[in-house]
């Protein structure tokens, strides 16, 4: 059902996801070294994206030293304890960039309403920022490591509406994965499943056109 409200827009804040949005990294460096090591493409990334290596990361609880060790030692059962810290390693220093088309969307949002990077992200979350050139790209950035809740924790929707100072119910979210849309969902958030920028654009449409 869709209500009329005093600014007549459909909503008045955008919290967006940051990777696999906005950032993309490339691991074609990674994805060589799993290959000269006899291991399946991916490998690096099941063990390091597993919740008991992760989510330390996320919440801040490790730097990423620390997380490349942990990442090694899930990996020195399959192959030489040196060979599991350079994949580690790989994946952490993998390069990364900036879609610019989506970049160049947001942008125009935020001549509009107020835009807030809501991220799972590590401690090194701000020099990323800079080195793309978007240090101040948004209104807000609400980081998992910096406020010690990683998405889909409802808390963390939360703060992010209440640095748009807006309601929950006045926000669109943008992500690309479906548990995190589901619980901002949950909460009154309207949703937006991210695979490519037509998406951003077909929500955002209207408010860019008004």
């Amino acid at each position: 059902m869709t209500t009329s409200h005093p600014s007549g827009r459909a909503f008045d804040a955008v919290l967006c996801d940051f990777d696999n949005v906005i950032r993309f990294y490339d691991t074609t460096r990674l994805t060589s070294l799993e290959r000269l090591a006899g291991l399946a493409p991916g490998t690096t990334m099941e063990v390091a994206f597993a919740p008991e290596t992760d989510l330390p990361l996320l919440l801040g609880e490790i730097t990423q030293k620390q997380w490349v060790e942990s990442i090694a030692l899930g990996l020195s059962c399959r192959v030489p304890r040196a060979r599991a810290h350079e994949l580690g390693a790989a994946l952490a220093e993998a390069p990364f960039r900036a879609d610019e088309a989506v970049v160049g969307l947001l942008r125009r949002v935020r001549a509009h309403v107020p835009l807030v990077l809501v991220t799972n992200a590590t401690l090194e979350l701000e020099s990323d920022l800079v080195s793309l050139g978007l240090a101040d790209f948004a209104d807000h950035v609400v980081s998992s490591a910096r406020v010690g809740v990683a998405k889909p924790d409802p808390k963390i929707y939360e703060i992010a509406a209440e640095r748009a100072g807006v309601t929950v119910d006045r926000c669109l979210f943008v992500d690309d994965r479906l548990e995190n849309i589901e619980a901002a969902v949950a909460l009154g958030m309207t949703g937006v499943h991210y695979r490519g920028p037509s998406d951003l654009q077909a929500s955002l449409g209207p408010l860019l056109e008004g």
